[in-house]
């Protein structure tokens, strides 16, 4: 069996590691927030430039979806 001291110093330890390791879990949470983020602006601006190409690509209804400049 371990000593009570060896005992207390080990809650110490697990005590400060588990505050740290929950600290670096909300450091990553926010960086995967922000990563989203990110990623959902580029993803719009790639199905916007994608829906103006296809528009331009389209021979058959050259009247139909035409971009609005302005």
């Amino acid at each position: 069996m371990s000593s009570l001291k060896d005992t207390i110093e080990k809650i110490k330890n697990l005590e400060a590691e588990k505050k740290n390791l929950i600290l670096e879990v909300e450091e990553l949470k926010k960086m995967a927030d922000a990563k989203v983020t990110a990623l959902e602006s580029e993803v719009a601006a790639l199905r916007e430039e994608a829906k103006s190409l296809k528009i331009l690509m389209n021979p058959e209804n050259p009247g139909e979806n035409q971009l609005k400049v302005g």
